[in-house]
């Protein structure tokens, strides 16, 4: 047998092998062997019509006014214990308490582990699961309830329509370092490999999650995992969260999918599926078009110097305004205090004229009197 023909037969019952498989003793992958595209060749609800995650569409979403702000429970109170944290050769997982759960939704959801998904460290975009109008995030914390009030436990929940409920919180990255995450991200080299477990100290899981709790898009999916049950009520935060890009970093290079005791170390990235058709399903959301919109750092700056210039201009000019109106009345009350002139009538004229006739009189007699008189005497 030529070596073509041994490989095909290698091959060959190697998909033997793994069609007698459990679907939960599978290995799959992202890229590798049982890949995203064979993920529904040994788990039929991967191609499901109702599959996560998707494309959000901002102008295909439909507002929905009864969304109201979905109210973690007991996300603050983490107690004394520590968390469990572990690498299943996925992800990172953080499992948490059961006195933590999530309000909002027409049942009560208890919570049950948050994880991660991110890209890699090169050129490429990518890392977050769900996207919006076509543009990805760095990564993707995703925080996983389960239906408490109709199902005693996760593995009873999701396999239900109604089971599940996830918080989905896109990541981007930015120049400050964000404190909540170092939580999770300073323990990573507890759990570098496959299968590692540590714990942890346990934190304020709601530090992780946006300011903005009441803006968000809802629709039902699946989990992005195998087995793909179709079972989640997705609430995908409007508000990105940002963390560093040393941050970020760490995530994509400090973990591996390999076991401790493999040869060969494969490093954990782009643990994130491809968006999946929407089909029939429409998007919600608890916010209208207008006030969704979000305004970038420059948009905000130019309205703060905006609104600036405009106070000094309003101030300059009612300076202006009331420096005009005080000259204006001193002008007039000094106007107003100025003696008015005296008429002239003609009776004044005349008496002008008898004063001024008096005055040539007077003259008249004194030149008079100074003239030498003549005698008969004083003739020769």
């Amino acid at each position: 047998m030529d070596t073509l023909g041994l490989f095909m037969l290698l091959i060959l019952l190697f998909f033997q092998w793994t069609a007698a498989l459990a679907p939960e003793e599978i290995t799959w992958t992202y890229t590798g062997l049982v890949g995203q595209s064979e993920w529904s060749e040994y788990f039929p609800d991967c191609g499901g019509t109702s599959q996560s995650p998707v494309d959000v569409i901002t102008t295909q979403a439909k507002y929905d006014p009864s969304l109201i702000p979905v109210t973690p429970l007991g996300y603050s109170q983490y107690g004394n214990q520590p968390f469990t944290m572990y690498n299943n050769g996925h992800t990172v997982v953080i499992e948490l308490p059961e006195w933590m759960g999530l309000g909002g939704l027409p049942w009560l959801f208890t919570a049950v582990q948050m994880h991660l998904h991110w890209g890699n460290d090169g050129p490429s975009p990518g890392g977050s699961e769900h996207t919006i109008n076509g543009l990805s995030a760095d990564a993707e914390l995703h925080v996983v309830h389960y239906n408490s009030e109709l199902y005693p436990n996760m593995s009873a929940a999701m396999t239900q329509k109604d089971g599940l409920a996830v918080l989905g919180i896109l990541i981007v990255t930015g120049e400050e370092t964000n404190p909540a995450f170092n939580n999770i991200l300073n323990y990573l080299s507890r759990i570098r490999h496959a299968d590692q477990k540590a714990f942890i100290p346990a934190f304020d899981v709601q530090s992780l999650l946006p300011e903005d709790l009441g803006r968000y898009y809802r629709y039902n999916g699946s989990l992005t995992t195998p087995p793909c049950h179709q079972s989640v009520i997705w609430t995908l935060f409007h508000e990105r969260v940002q963390i560093s890009v040393a941050q970020l970093l760490k995530l994509e290079k400090l973990l591996y999918s390999s076991k401790a005791e493999e040869p060969y170390r494969m490093l954990l990235q782009d643990n994130y599926r491809a968006t999946q058709p929407l089909n029939h399903r429409v998007i919600f959301t608890s916010f209208s078009a207008e006030s969704g919109k979000e305004l970038s750092s420059g948009e905000v700056t130019a309205i703060v110097i905006g609104v600036m210039c405009g106070c000094v201009g309003l101030a300059v000019i009612v300076r202006f305004i009331v420096k005009t109106i005080r000259s204006t009345s001193s002008w007039d009350v000094l106007h107003n205090n100025r003696p008015a002139p005296m008429p002239r009538t003609k009776d004044s004229e005349k008496e002008k004229e008898k004063k001024q006739d008096m005055a040539m009189n007077s003259t008249s007699e004194a030149e008079k009197k100074e003239e030498p008189s003549l005698s008969p005497q004083s003739v020769p």
